[in-house]
C-alpha cells in the first residue's frame, strides 16, 4: 500500500470579509469569500476549489481510461458548474455538474462511441474526488459526444 501525502499551509488575517491566502507545492493564491456570498472576492474560495478538484480529477481519470481503452480522441474539453444552497444561513453545496465535450476522431466506430459513453460515466465513479464527496454532493453529468 502506498501512501501520498499532500501538504497545503493556509493564512488568515482575521475576520470573514478578509483576504487570506493559500499556498501547496504547485497552488500558490489568495482566497475570500466570493462575492455570491457577500464576500470581498479576492482570489479563489473554497466552492471554487472542491470544484475544481472535482472537474480536474474526473477529466484526467476519463482522458486516462479513453488512452486505455486506445480510443482514437480528436478534442475533450469539459465545462463544470457547482450548485451551493442557502437556507437559513446555512451554506449546503448541493450538485456538481460535469459536461464533458468529446469528439473522435474521423473513422471513428459506433463500437467506440458506446464504449466512450461508458468511460464517461465509469471515470465520475472511478475518479477520487467524486468517490470522497459521494453521498453529500449530487454529481450529475451531461456528456455531448460525437465523431468528427
Amino acid at each position: 500500500m502506498a501512501f501520498h501525502h499532500f501538504h497545503l499551509k493556509a493564512n488568515w488575517p482575521g475576520g470573514r470579509n478578509e483576504v487570506g491566502s493559500i499556498e501547496a507545492d504547485k497552488l500558490k493564491t489568495k482566497i475570500s469569500i466570493p462575492k455570491e456570498m457577500d464576500g470581498p472576492d479576492i482570489g479563489t474560495n473554497p466552492d471554487e476549489m472542491l470544484l475544481g478538484a472535482a472537474a480536474t480529477c474526473y477529466i484526467i481519470s476519463l482522458a486516462a481510461m479513453i488512452e486505455r481503452a486506445h480510443l482514437p480522441l480528436k478534442e475533450m474539453d469539459m465545462e463544470s458548474e457547482g450548485i451551493v444552497d442557502v437556507t437559513d444561513g446555512v451554506f449546503t453545496y448541493k450538485k456538481i455538474i460535469h459536461r464533458p465535450r468529446v469528439i473522435l476522431k474521423e473513422g471513428a466506430t459506433e463500437k467506440q462511441l458506446t464504449s466512450l459513453k461508458r468511460l464517461v460515466d465509469k471515470a465520475e465513479k472511478s475518479c477520487m474526488i467524486s468517490r470522497a464527496i459521494q453521498g453529500n454532493v449530487e454529481l450529475e453529468m451531461e456528456a455531448d459526444l460525437g465523431i468528427e
